[in-house]
C-alpha cells in the first residue's frame, strides 16, 4: 500500500505594513524642515514685504497694491522686462541651435570624439563672473584694437559702449557657457535613437538632413523640450553675465528684470518695490514655463 506525500507548503510571513516605515520620515522630515525655513518662510516674507513701503530696513506702512499698480506705469521697469525678452529669447534659440549641431558633430564617426566632449564642457564650470570679465576686457580692449589695426571703424570702438549693440555682447557670453550643458543633454538623448534606423534610412536613400529631420529630431524631442525650458528659464534670470560685462549699463540698456531688482531693492531704496516686481516676475517665469512645456509636449506628440 503506497501512500503519497504531499509536499509541505511553506508559509511566508505577510507584512503588514502598507505605508512608508519610520526610516522613510526621519530621511523626509528633515529635508522638508529645512526646505521651508530657507525657502517657503523667505518668499512668504518677500510677499508680505511687497505690500509695504519699506526700504529694507528701518519703519515701513502698508500701502497695499500700490507697488504691483506703480509696476506698470514704470517706464524703466517695461524696459527692463522688453530687454530681458528679447535677451533670453535671442539667446535661447542660439544656444539650442549651436548645441544640437555639435551634438549631432560629436555623435558621429570623428576622431578625438571624446576629448572633444571634455573640451566643450569647459565653460559650464567657470565661474561667469570671471569669464564675464575677461569677455569684457576682450570687448572693450582686444577687439577695438584688431579692428583699428584692420582699418573697420564699426569694430574700432567698444562694442559694450553702445546702447544699441551692448546686448549683443552679452548674448555671445550667455551662448558660450551655456552650449556646454545643452550639448551633454543632446548627447544622451542621441545615444536612445538605434542604429539601425540610420541603416535603414541609408538602405532607402535618405539623405543626412532628412535623417535628422526624420529620425533624430523626433527622437530626442523630449531633450528639446528639456533644453529649452532650461534654457529660457535661466536666460529669463539673467544677472551675473551683466554684471560683469556691462552693469546694466549704458546707462539702463541693458537691465534685466533681475539687475533692476537687485539695484532697486538692495541700493535705491525701494525695497518693497522691488520685492513686488519680484513677485510679478516670479508668476511671469511660472506662466512661461508651463506654456511652454505644453507647447513643446504638444509639438512631441505630433512629431
Amino acid at each position: 500500500m503506497s501512500t503519497t506525500t504531499r509536499p509541505a507548503t511553506s508559509r511566508r510571513p505577510r507584512n503588514r505594513r502598507t505605508g512608508p516605515g519610520r526610516a522613510y520620515y526621519w530621511m523626509v522630515l528633515p529635508a522638508l524642515v529645512l526646505f521651508l525655513i530657507f525657502h517657503t518662510a523667505p518668499v512668504l516674507q518677500g510677499v508680505f514685504y511687497s505690500f509695504t513701503d519699506s526700504p529694507g530696513y528701518g519703519d515701513w506702512d502698508f500701502v497695499g497694491l500700490s507697488n504691483y499698480a506703480a509696476l506698470f506705469g514704470d517706464e524703466r521697469v517695461r524696459a527692463a522686462y522688453w530687454f530681458t525678452f528679447r535677451f533670453a529669447l535671442v539667446a535661447t534659440v542660439l544656444v539650442n541651435v549651436v548645441a544640437l549641431a555639435l551634438a549631432v558633430g560629436l555623435n558621429g564617426r570623428i576622431r578625438f570624439k571624446n576629448t572633444l566632449r571634455g573640451v566643450y564642457f569647459v565653460p559650464n564650470v567657470l565661474a561667469v563672473l570671471v569669464v564675464g570679465y575677461v569677455f569684457n576686457y576682450l570687448f572693450t580692449n582686444s577687439l577695438p584694437s584688431i579692428g583699428a589695426a584692420l582699418g573697420i571703424d564699426r569694430l574700432s570702438t567698444s562694442l559694450l559702449a553702445d546702447p544699441e549693440l551692448a546686448w549683443v555682447g552679452i548674448v555671445v557670453l550667455a551662448v558660450w557657457q551655456a552650449v556646454a550643458f545643452n550639448i551633454i543633454i543632446y548627447l544622451a538623448g542621441l545615444q536612445t535613437v538605434p542604429a539601425e534606423l540610420y541603416e535603414a534610412a541609408a538602405i532607402d536613400g535618405a539623405g543626412p538632413w532628412k535623417r535628422f529631420w526624420s529620425i533624430t529630431f523626433p527622437m530626442i524631442a523630449a531633450f528639446f523640450t528639456l533644453n529649452m525650458v532650461l534654457s529660457l528659464k535661466n536666460f529669463l534670470q539673467v544677472f551675473d553675465h551683466i554684471i560683469a560685462m556691462t552693469g546694466g549699463g549704458p546707462g539702463t540698456a541693458t537691465e534685466s528684470v533681475s539687475v533692476l531688482i537687485y539695484k532697486g531693492g538692495f541700493q535705491g531704496g525701494e525695497y518693497g518695490y522691488q520685492i513686488a516686481n519680484a513677485v510679478v516676475f516670479m508668476v511671469v517665469l511660472v506662466v512661461f514655463a508651463v506654456v511652454q512645456l505644453r507647447v513643446l509636449r504638444r509639438e512631441e506628440v505630433s512629431a
